[in-house]
């Protein structure tokens, strides 16, 4: 169990958290939610440890190991993969290190002897044996092959590293599991398994993350910060957000039900404190008024965007034909004879490992690259509008933001362009901050205004989702569901693409693609049950040998 008792944390003269009291118990997976700045990351290192409170204290039972996904992809640069993994329980790798330097020695003396005797004691019970076998099952089950389990991390690309500090959080059995947004640059494959292990891991787990399906599928409990306080719910994070509108809307009702009974007693004692017949009554009904309180109902911090795309033209039957396109990259061939037609009311979701692929996909139907072969066509009432993965050079000018969304709209007013700022929560003077200095989510932002202002009837959405918090998320989701154009996308948030896309089309490692009518669980379910097929079909041919 952790639990943190009266904890206040300031930052200079600011409260971040202020007479915090929360209990994580075993057994249980706890959601971490809030607006973005609301302390979510700093909570979890006042929990680990890393920051001292300014009032209040953390307390863990006695003996409990706690375990953190680390956030710094180069600490670990100079260690194999194996090693970093194996030192997520700390003492064990000490253990270890140990007892290969003792048994090193030239000169080996009794008390190396009874030294290590000791160790060996205290490594069996750590099951220690079993440590590399143990280590090698995550890293497999998170996608990282045996032919890397003894690289450096050094050597690693990025993706391949947070995989490893991933499996080196969950090494051992830790008593207490805090994972900082844990599906970041995680494949769908590796974020089923983690799902999987999280689900049968009987500790305590608190876990942030942006990813409302991953919360909703694991969380046994929804941990809300707001206003410096948090607010515990039971259950995972779509019953937290019905169970906090229904919250709402019961006070507000208890409140109308207040308000009708003072504007009766205030009618009462305006009429009658004047007549002397009625002027007890009325004293009786000004003490009963003077009684009567309102809840206090604060509105949510969180603040919700609101991105309606809307099409300046009706698209018509002809949309999109793409024919046999190839294109390599660096001498490899990512897109591979790629063919297909798009129908005028499709949503189509791009999946598959090759996030190249993809993207170069996109680049080539934006006009941003050219094929190697092949060709594509789009039907003459289409407009398009392209939300890249890499937008820096978008925002590599000296320009406020005000003047660079005028440059991309059809209207040159700055009351207008102002009203799609506001939309996403660029108000004030926000709209003079030059968009060099932006942040990632504010940036994705404006490459939403971007392409709400732009009126095209066909969107193309290259991971829009990185960067956004989850109140932006829900609302790019809302919108996009809304969206009555067609809309050709690839994204990580599964809850966003199950409700959005009606076909999907894999592109396969080899540069081909699957195409299929059908929603993504749908797909899923399919694909699962093809790789089952597979295995199956390579176990009996390996038996039969």
């Amino acid at each position: 169990m952790i639990s943190a008792n009266n904890v206040t944390y300031r930052v200079g003269k600011k409260a971040l958290f202020e007479d915090v009291n929360i209990k994580f118990t075993e057994g249980n997976c706890y959601g971490l939610i809030g607006a973005n700045g609301a302390g979510k990351s700093t909570f979890l290192k006042i929990l680990d440890g890393q920051l001292e409170t300014t009032k209040g204290d953390v307390f863990i039972t006695p003996g409990q190991r706690l375990s953190v996904l680390e956030q710094d992809h180069f600490k670990y640069d100079d260690y194999t993969v194996m090693d970093t993994v194996i030192m997520g329980n700390q003492r064990l790798y000490d253990i270890m290190k140990e007892k290969d330097a003792i048994y090193a020695k030239e000169d080996f003396t009794e008390e190396d002897g009874i030294r290590a005797s000791e160790l060996e004691g205290e490594f069996a019970e750590m099951d220690g044996w079993e440590a590399e076998s143990n280590a090698a099952t995550l890293l497999n089950g998170l996608g990282i092959d045996t032919e890397y389990h003894y690289s450096l991390m050094g050597d690693l690309e990025g993706n391949l590293k947070v995989k490893v500090l991933l499996a080196r959080a969950l090494f051992g059995n830790p008593d207490i599991l805090l994972l900082d947004e844990p599906t970041n640059h995680l494949d769908l494959d590796a974020i089923a398994w983690l799902e999987d292990f999280l689900i049968d891991f009987e500790n305590t787990v608190i876990v942030v993350s942006h990813d409302r399906y991953f919360l909703n599928k694991v969380c046994t409990y929804t941990a809300d910060i707001d206003y410096g306080k948090i607010q515990l719910y039971a259950g995972n994070y779509d019953f937290w957000y019905e169970s906090s509108q229904l919250l709402v809307k019961q006070m507000k009702e208890a409140n109308k039900k207040k308000e009708e009974k003072i504007k009766e007693l205030q009618e009462f004692i305006s009429r009658f404190s004047a007549n002397a017949s009625k002027s007890k009554q009325a004293t009786s009904r000004k003490r009963a008024l003077e009684k009567i309180q309102l809840d206090e109902i604060k509105p949510s911090s969180r603040k919700y965007p609101f991105i309606d795309f809307r099409p300046d033209r009706e698209i018509g039957n002809e949309v999109l034909t793409v024919e046999h396109l190839s294109k390599s990259i660096g001498g490899v061939k990512v897109l591979d004879d790629v063919s297909f037609t798009m129908r005028h009311d499709d949503k189509i979701a791009f999946v598959g490992g090759n996030e190249l692929a993809k993207t170069t996909l996109f680049q080539i139907l934006s006009g941003n690259m050219e094929p190697d072969e092949g060709s594509y066509k789009w039907g003459v009432t289409t407009s398009q509008a392209y939300f890249p993965k890499d937008y820096t050079e978008e925002f590599d000018n000296d320009l406020t933001i005000v003047d660079w969304l005028t440059g991309y709209s059809p209207v040159k007013d700055v009351t207008y362009v102002r009203g799609f700022l506001g939309r996403m929560l660029f108000a004030g003077e926000d709209g003079v901050k030059q968009v060099k200095v932006l942040s990632g989510g504010e940036k994705v932002r404006c490459l939403l205004s971007k392409m709400m202002i732009s009126g095209a009837n066909c969107l193309i959405f290259d991971e829009p989702t990185n960067h956004l918090d989850m109140e932006s998320i829900t609302a790019l989701n809302n919108g996009m569901i809304k969206f009555p154009g067609v809309m050709l996308f690839s994204c990580h948030d599964h809850q966003l693409v199950q409700t959005t896309a009606n076909r999907i089309i894999e592109i396969l490692p080899n540069g081909s693609i699957v195409d299929k009518i059908t929603s993504y669980d749908e797909y899923l379910a399919s694909d699962e049950m093809a790789r089952k097929r597979t295995v199956f079909t390579a176990q009996r041919e390996e038996d039969e040998l």
